[in-house]
């Protein structure tokens, strides 16, 4: 497991195949960090889906509205079209590149719609820097990343069994 730094920004998800550590960059998009950490300690991402994953680019996750599978009212149709019950974000641009493994904001054409959902970058996508909100990276894990079901939406969608705070979970 990767030496973790910082507890409190760092992310353990846990996917079928392993777990997933994701280092948060405060620093650089402090309100994406604290509502990832906000929705992560409500247990809001637990069974959410993947619901756009395409190969080469990204994998999409976090509508905690309608992507939960383990709801009776999960509909992959529906998955992607929601967020939370929060406000939405001001974008927070940086210079920090779209890289393999940085997780960036998914938001609508409105640069200030961010609010639950994200992606995984599967590769370097520099044409998307500037333009979405890049709050954290894989410190370890990606392997299982690359293991995600792909689709738009998948047959068979892969989900978060859990989402934590590091320095929760060492408690």
């Amino acid at each position: 497991m990767a030496d973790i730094k910082d507890p409190e920004n760092t992310i353990l998800m846990e996917l079928k195949t392993g777990t997933v550590i994701i280092e948060l960059l405060p620093d650089i998009a402090p309100l994406h960090t604290a509502r990832m950490k906000e929705l992560a300690r409500a247990g809001a991402y637990d069974g959410v889906v993947f619901h756009r994953v395409i190969e080469g680019f990204m994998a999409q996750t976090g509508d905690v509205a309608h992507g939960n599978a383990t709801k009776d009212s999960f509909n992959i149709r529906r998955a992607g079209t929601g967020g939370s019950d929060l406000p939405d974000l001001k974008a927070e641009f940086s210079g920090i590149p779209h890289d393999r493994g940085t997780l960036g904001a998914a938001r609508s054409q409105n640069p200030h719609s961010a609010n639950s959902q994200f992606f995984i970058n599967f590769k370097d996508n520099h044409f998307l820097n500037r333009q979405y909100t890049v709050y954290g990276r894989v410190l370890s894990g990606m392997e299982h990343v690359d293991q995600i079901a792909r689709g738009e939406p998948p047959a068979n969608p892969d989900r978060m069994i859990s989402v934590k705070v590091a320095a929760d979970a060492a408690a």
